[in-house]
């Protein structure tokens, strides 16, 4: 019986989708690789689930030398640093490149009373024990990696309140939008982008302003058609929830031209 190749148990272990209909029909109904995958998907669960704890810790050496004895290998040297190697191959077996010279032979001399091998029909005769072992452990690595890597990369901020913002009548086209962010650390940001003709000799501002009107605080000056703007720390975004873009002129006033662009309500996530 042809099985799956060991490289396409590994990554199905992983969750990649590698296998055909033919191979899913096969999984279905061979006991043994479906041994095999369920260890390799064990190996991972075990990798993934042990990096939730603070830090790992190095297994002790009988763990490295059980791994040598299974697999016939040597430890040279510090296994920490070198890892396993190959002492010799086992006596009588042939060594994987000569196992593949020999098929390739086979192949090109295409024997009248034997069918060519293909890559699988030679990887199911294989002992499956061994390179089981090598496998799961070479998805231990793996499956921690990338999931190590994935609790290294820093949280996205959380959207927490968003704006439509409408244009006024002078600015009929113009159209926005605001939408404020929140880091892990509970700093804000407003993320505001606007679509409008710019004017010859002025600038953009944005606003926040108090929902009874009576006050407003400047973010900034809006370069382009999009900007991110600091909040200030413990500004009330339910009192504060006016988001408004001007039209300033170059004059040095540093108060509201009175000539918005858009405007909008901000609402909670």
């Amino acid at each position: 019986m042809s099985h799956l190749e060991q490289d396409q148990l590994a990554l199905l272990a992983l969750g990649e989708p590698v296998a055909s209909m033919s191979d899913c029909a096969h999984l279905s109904s061979c006991a043994e690789c479906k041994t095999d995958l369920r260890a390799l998907s064990r190996a991972v669960g075990v990798a993934r689930s042990t990096l939730a704890d603070d830090k790992l810790e190095s297994p002790p050496e009988r763990v490295w030398a059980g791994i040598a004895e299974e697999l016939n290998l040597s430890i040279r040297g510090d296994a920490s640093d070198e890892g396993l190697k190959d002492e010799n191959t086992p006596s009588g077996h042939a060594s994987p490149d000569e196992g593949d010279r020999d098929v390739a032979h086979d192949e090109v001399a295409g024997e009248s009373d034997a069918t060519p091998r293909t890559r699988r029909d030679h990887a199911a005769r294989r002992p499956r024990g061994r390179w089981l072992w090598a496998l799961a452990a070479s998805l231990v690595v793996v499956a921690g990696v990338g999931w190590g890597a994935g609790a290294l990369l820093p949280t996205p901020p959380t959207s927490i309140a968003q704006a439509v913002l409408d244009p006024f009548p002078d600015h009929p086209g113009a159209t926005g939008t605001a939408d404020v962010e929140e880091d892990e650390e509970g700093s804000r940001r407003l993320v505001v982008t606007v679509g409008a003709d710019a004017r010859p000799d002025t600038y953009r501002e944005v606003w926040l302003i108090r929902n009874d009107a009576g006050a407003l605080i400047s973010l900034g000056v809006l370069d382009g058609d999009s900007g991110t703007f600091v909040i200030p720390d413990g500004l009330d975004l339910e009192e504060y929830n006016l988001v408004d873009v001007s039209v300033e002129p170059i004059d040095g006033d540093p108060a509201h031209s009175g000539d918005s662009i858009v405007r909008g309500q901000l609402s909670q996530a």
